[in-house]
């Protein structure tokens, strides 16, 4: 009975030593945020002629890393300063409230790949950099245009990417959009990425994450887009338009009005669209704008070559008459509704002409081929090079359907 307790006593003891063991243990692989050099944005440029000479002997000697065909690149990173992000409303222009602190330090590097430039950026930036924060991607047009092979495959592989920031191409230098500080965010990559979070809410642009352009990029029969953007005046970002791909390489870029039209023919919402339409015989015009819409994609074959028919659907409102004059009446709303349709068709038609004169399916129709026409894409097609070589010739045909709600409050 004796030994029984005492044994039972020991067994205790020894799970008392457990826990205190494991209480005392620690966080002993802990590294404060302070220690860490946190980036928010990254602005990616061609850099310049004489960018070499500039290396630093760091992974290996100026002059002998050698990469056929690819020019030096130009690394533009923000990087939080500790203690200096702001937590509530105060001052804009990328400044803190207190003494008017510059809450990011702007610090830029050269390299061969983006590691490499990253390497140098190490040993000017002392504590090591942390991609974590990370919430925007800058390139600048002519990086595109070259191929986003490498710059994909680094942020891929590293596992503190996140998926759901925003990666732009810049009409201008992305070393510029990385200085310009808005007036209404302390924090310029954070007032990039609010924008695009709006864009999206209110139907102003799709929503197009870096997950999401990494997924379509990798897709046999759709090609990525992502948002094209350029300063207006010195500190003024702003959306311009889509700039599209096929395969990794810049192909295209379109303006503004293009969003619309894209959205419409994906069916997405909320609706954003605006029109005018012009009552016959008259200088009068009335404004209508759409709240929702929908899209439906079928695909048949015929003649042996695969055809695309797309109905779109538009609900909307008329906002604004050019004059209090102007009676509507129920001929008046069908009047403006088969105008709109019509100018809907042909604007929809020569937007994906646009895209085929690229070979630059950004629609998906590839993909609608390849689930719903399987066999005829296992025997015809097979590969993403030749979805890109037939896309040019696809026949597509647009068929819109709007509908009128409400007229306002007024009718007269």
């Amino acid at each position: 009975m004796m030994t029984s307790k005492i044994g039972l006593f020991s067994v205790l003891k020894g799970m008392l030593l457990l826990v205190i063991c494991w209480s005392l243990s620690g966080c002993w692989d802990r590294q404060e945020i302070e220690e860490r050099a946190v980036i928010l944005g990254i602005g990616i440029d061609q850099a310049e002629p004489d960018a070499e000479k500039k290396e630093l002997p760091l992974s290996h000697k100026p002059g002998h890393l050698q990469i056929p065909g690819q020019k030096m690149i130009r690394l533009t990173v923000q990087v939080a300063v500790p203690g200096r992000i702001p937590l509530g409303p105060g001052t804009g222009g990328g400044e803190s409230s207190a003494g008017g602190s510059k809450t990011v330090w702007v610090v830029s590097g050269v390299g061969h790949t983006i590691d490499d430039a990253i390497n140098g950026l190490q040993q000017r930036i002392a504590p090591p950099l942390f991609f974590g924060h990370l919430r925007v991607i800058v390139v600048a047009k002519e990086v595109a245009q070259n191929g986003l092979v490498n710059l994909n495959d680094y942020f891929r592989r590293n596992p503190d990417i996140r998926r759901m920031s925003w990666m732009f191409i810049s009409k201008s230098k992305a070393m510029d959009i990385m200085k310009a500080s808005p007036q209404l965010e302390r924090v310029p990559s954070l007032y990039l990425m609010t924008t695009m979070d709006e864009a999206v809410k209110m139907g102003r642009f799709p929503n197009d994450f870096l997950g999401l352009f990494w997924s379509s990029s990798s897709a046999k029969g759709k090609e990525g887009f992502l948002p094209y953007c350029e300063l207006d005046g010195q500190n003024n970002i702003q959306i311009s338009g889509l700039a599209y791909f096929r395969g990794d390489k810049l192909v295209g870029t379109t303006d503004g009005f293009d969003i619309t039209l894209y959205m419409g023919l994906m069916g997405m919402n909320p609706s954003s669209s605006q029109a005018y339409v012009k009552l016959p015989g008259t200088s009068e015009y009335l404004e209508y704008s759409g709240r929702s819409r929908k899209a439906l994609t079928k695909v048949d074959i015929e003649d042996g070559k695969p055809h695309v028919r797309v109905k779109v659907m538009v609900e909307g409102n008329i906002r604004e008459k050019s004059n209090e004059k102007v009676e509507l009446s129920h001929d008046i709303i069908q009047l403006m509704e088969r105008q709109l349709e019509q100018d809907a068709v042909k604007l929809y038609l020569d937007f994906i002409h646009r895209t085929q004169m690229k070979g630059a399916d950004i629609f998906g129709f590839g993909e609608h081929i390849r689930s719903r026409q399987w066999k005829y894409w296992d025997q015809h097609i097979k590969t993403e090079e030749q979805w890109q070589n037939m896309y040019p010739d696809l026949k597509v045909d647009v068929q819109v359907k709007v509908q009128i709600r409400r007229v306002g409050m007024k009718a007269i």
